[in-house]
């Protein structure tokens, strides 16, 4: 039987951002080893106009630009990411402030419920509501804070789905004591060498090696936090 992978699809006017960041570290190691990919999508090749442009000025008047809805319409259709074309297991996204707050818990229900996540990346000052309204699944943001574009949460939802995935990570103890873990609410403090810095040293039940003890003390930490 053929293994699946999952792949994320970020649609961006910014792909060597993307594929920048995803080449290193745990998402590059996670690439090579054949568990997930990730396609940088790059907007301005899905335009019908000689400069490539993908946002122009808003109906009504206001401050900035708007993206435009065709591109966004464009690069979805040619990947089989319309509503009507994909399957159940592709998951359809624009990256905005206005959506569901990303957690620990939406990236449980990513990594669990689908093999494909498609991202749509804003800029300027927003996206022609017909995106959010006709082309994606629903609006996903990390925050009520704002930035230049949906490129840094698209790479964060990434990551925090990605590393779910069984094999991602070399440990699986690692993904169960995490922080916002399904086990723990709130990850315990950490401490390595040396015992003691300056005048700040290790708590001495961490050296004791008594392992019971040491776990008692690890699950009283959240509730002291």
């Amino acid at each position: 039987m053929q293994i699946k992978i999952m792949q994320f699809n970020i649609i961006t006017i910014f792909p060597e951002l993307i594929d920048h960041y995803s080449s290193e570290s745990i998402l590059g190691r996670a690439q090579n080893s054949g568990k997930i990919k990730i396609n940088s999508i790059n907007l301005r090749d899905y335009t019908n106009n000689k400069h490539n442009k993908v946002d122009d000025t808003p109906y009504g008047g206001g401050a900035g630009m708007v993206m435009n809805v065709e591109p966004v319409f464009n690069a979805l259709d040619q990947h089989n990411f319309l509503p009507d074309q994909k399957s159940k297991k592709t998951h359809t996204v624009l990256l905005s402030p206005r959506g569901r707050k990303f957690t620990q818990r939406v990236a449980e229900e990513f990594s669990e419920k689908y093999e494909n996540i498609v991202m749509v990346c804003g800029r300027y000052e927003g996206v022609d509501q017909r995106v959010a309204d006709h082309l994606v699944d629903e609006e996903i943001s990390v925050g009520d804070f704002v930035l230049a574009g949906g490129e840094l949460v698209a790479l964060a939802v990434t990551e925090a789905t990605a590393r779910l995935i069984t094999g991602v990570l070399g440990n699986k103890e690692s993904i169960k004591e995490e922080t916002f873990s399904k086990e723990i609410d709130v990850e315990y403090p950490q401490y390595t060498k040396p015992e003691q810095f300056k005048d700040w040293k290790v708590p001495e039940v961490l050296l004791s090696g008594n392992h019971a003890e040491i776990e008692k003390w690890r699950k009283n930490q959240p509730k002291e936090k």
